[in-house]
C-alpha cells in the first residue's frame, strides 16, 4: 500500500436494518496515521458504518476497501486478522474474564509473544489502573475502567486501523478528557490510523485531523476539523454556539442546507 493510498474507503455505502435504510450512498476515505470522526446526531447511521466495516453488517450496495484489499461484506474474523480491531459502543469487555485474560484475547491472531509482552506493557502506561487490577473480572471494573480496557483490547492486536465507536458514552467529563487524551496518544505514538464516531463534537473536532458530518444515514459535509469548527452550522448543531443575528429564530421550523 502506499503512502498515498486510503488505508480506509469506502464507496456509495448502502446498508439497512430490514426494511429500514440506516446509510445511504455514504463515500469516505481515512488515510494513513489519522484521526477521522463522523459527527452526527442519534439515529444517524454512526454506529451502522462502523458496523459495516467491520462486517457485522452487510452492506447492500456499495464496496469497502481497507488497505487496498476489498473487504465488504467479509467475515469479522478475516476482516479482523488483516489489521482492523473495532472498538464496540457499550465497550463490550469479557466480564467474567480477568482484565489480563481480555487483553490476551485482543492479541490472539498475534504469533510474536515479546511483541505482545511489550503491548501489554504498553498499555499498562497508558491506563495504569489495568495494571492494578490486571487480576481482577472484568464486569467488576467501572464503566470507564471498561472503556479504557475495551481500547487496550484493541491495541493488543496491534491493529493498522482502530474503529472507535462512542468512547465517551456515559462518562464522565473528566473521564472523558482522559480517554481522548490516550486516543491522541495512541495514534501520535504509534501511529495507528483511527476512525472515531463520537457525539461529543468538541472533544471529536479537537483530537481529530478529518470530520464527516452524517445526517439522515448521508455525508452532508466533510473537511479537516480546523475549517469544521469555524463553520456556523457546525458551531450552532454540534457545538452550541450562535450567531447573536439568528438567536432566538425558530431554526428546526426551516429546511436545513449545509454549506
Amino acid at each position: 500500500m502506499s503512502e498515498d493510498q486510503p488505508v480506509l474507503q469506502l464507496l456509495n455505502v448502502e446498508s439497512a436494518y430490514g426494511p429500514i435504510k440506516a446509510i445511504r450512498g455514504v463515500s469516505l476515505k481515512v488515510r494513513p496515521g489519522e484521526i477521522a470522526t463522523v459527527l452526527g446526531s442519534n439515529g444517524a447511521g454512526k454506529t451502522t458504518i462502523l458496523k459495516t466495516i467491520s462486517g457485522i453488517i452487510d452492506p447492500r450496495k456499495g464496496s469497502i476497501e481497507f488497505k487496498g484489499q476489498n473487504i465488504t461484506a467479509k467475515d469479522p474474523a478475516f476482516i479482523v486478522q488483516q489489521g482492523l480491531s473495532h472498538v464496540p459502543e457499550g465497550r463490550e469487555v469479557f466480564p467474567l474474564l480477568s482484565v489480563k485474560d481480555n487483553l490476551l484475547m485482543g492479541a490472539y491472531t498475534r504469533k510474536d509473544r515479546d511483541g505482545v509482552g511489550r503491548d501489554m506493557e504498553t498499555v499498562f502506561n497508558y491506563f495504569p489502573i489495568l495494571r492494578e487490577r490486571a487480576t481482577q473480572d472484568a464486569g467488576l471494573l467501572s464503566g470507564g475502567q471498561q472503556q479504557m480496557l475495551a481500547i487496550s483490547r484493541a491495541i493488543m492486536a496491534a491493529p493498522a486501523l482502530i474503529l472507535l465507536d462512542e468512547p465517551s458514552l456515559g462518562l464522565s467529563p473528566k473521564l472523558t478528557k482522559e480517554i481522548f487524551e490516550i486516543v491522541v496518544r495512541i495514534n501520535r505514538e504509534r501511529g495507528t490510523t483511527i476512525l472515531l464516531v463520537e457525539q461529543n463534537a468538541n472533544m471529536a473536532l479537537n483530537a481529530s485531523d478529518y470530520g464527516y458530518v452524517l445526517e439522515n444515514g448521508r455525508i452532508v459535509m466533510e473537511d479537516t476539523c480546523e475549517r469544521l469548527r469555524e463553520k456556523d452550522d457546525i458551531k450552532e448543531f454540534y457545538l452550541g454556539l450562535k450567531d447573536d443575528g439568528v438567536r432566538g429564530e425558530r431554526r428546526w421550523k426551516k429546511k436545513k442546507t449545509w454549506r
